[in-house]
């Protein structure tokens, strides 16, 4: 067996081929590995100022649609500003547009001016006490409306873990009573009969038939 030892200018030689070597292997796998590790979470900011976590980095070149402006005291919105304003906080809220307008259906048919026997008030008939803590200053505005209305069913979906019967009975007869009936909808006739309403309208509007914008009224 012939043994070779490195001495000297040998050994310099061979220090510099390895530093090469090691240079070559680095660029070839920044080559080879994606330029973001597995799992990494990107975090941006809106323009309304709504953090926003994703898996992906943000596209510059994406267009993100402008949150919806709430008209002023007396101006009427039509059907094309009040479909955008489903959309765009159904997208902040992680909700089907079509769940939403099925619960405006089953709340007010569309009416921002309704006003219920418990005084639940707009679009998706929110109390007094429950729009004040969403921040919600004028019940009767649509978008402002949608707004809370949305906010408040997405935090109902999260406290019964996605479970959408439980979230749709609890919208209707407060989250306490679900929740002091084991996580079931309660035996009240109206509530059982709203679920059954609201999932009914929802896979209407999820059928792609015609513009959802043509079916809702001008206000």
């Amino acid at each position: 067996m012939k043994t070779t030892t490195i001495s000297g200018g040998t050994r310099k030689s061979w220090d510099h081929a390895r530093v090469w070597l090691s240079a070559t292997l680095i660029l070839g796998l920044m080559v080879v590995l994606p330029s973001s590790a597995p799992g990494a979470i990107y975090r941006y900011i809106e323009r309304d100022g709504t953090l926003i976590a994703a898996d992906v980095p943000p596209d510059p070149r994406v267009h993100r649609p402008a949150q919806p402006r709430l008209p002023g005291p007396g101006i009427a919105i039509g059907p094309r500003e009040l479909n955008q304003a489903i959309r765009w906080y159904a997208r902040r809220h992680r909700l089907s547009p079509a769940l939403l307008r099925a619960v405006i259906k089953a709340e007010s048919d569309f009416n921002p001016r309704a006003v219920s026997p418990t005084g639940a008030i707009g679009l998706m008939q929110l109390m007094p006490k429950t729009a004040a803590s969403l921040n919600v200053h004028d019940p009767f505005n649509p978008i402002e409306n949608i707004r809370g209305g949305a906010k408040h069913l997405r935090y109902l979906l999260d406290r019964f873990e996605g479970n959408l019967p439980l979230a749709l009975a609890a919208y209707n007869a407060g989250e306490y009573r679900v929740k002091r009936h084991c996580d079931r909808i309660p035996p009240i006739r109206e509530t059982q009969e709203y679920v059954e309403k609201v999932l009914s309208y929802y896979e209407t509007f999820r059928k792609p038939t015609r513009s959802h914008a043509s079916r809702l009224p001008l206000f």
